[in-house]
């Protein structure tokens, strides 16, 4: 089962409130809580919130499968080969 770690500020944007509210949520929820490295405290997602995160990662699917659709698109044009002409025109405008 996957972990899913959050500082106090991205479980109160994932839960809909502030990060004070998201802290005394976290402990009313007993959620395990680290100090990471860099001194910010992260709360693990039980099952329940972690549904939630996923569902809020399903929803911004489609614009994220246009965007990745549109990069594959760009790379098969640049790939492909340009005609002689046009190498040299464009090395001397470089």
């Amino acid at each position: 089962m996957p972990q899913i770690w959050m500082t106090y500020d991205e479980f109160g944007a994932l839960s809909g409130c502030s990060a004070a509210e998201a802290r005394l949520r976290a402990l009313d929820l007993s959620l395990d809580r680290r100090k990471s490295r860099d001194g910010t405290t992260r709360v693990k997602l039980n099952f329940a919130l972690m549904a939630r995160f996923f569902e809020t990662i399903r929803e911004g699917e489609f614009d994220l499968d246009d965007a990745v659709a549109a990069l594959r698109d760009t790379h098969r044009q640049m790939s492909r080969a340009l005609p002689a002409e046009q190498i040299g025109t464009a090395r001397r405008s470089a």
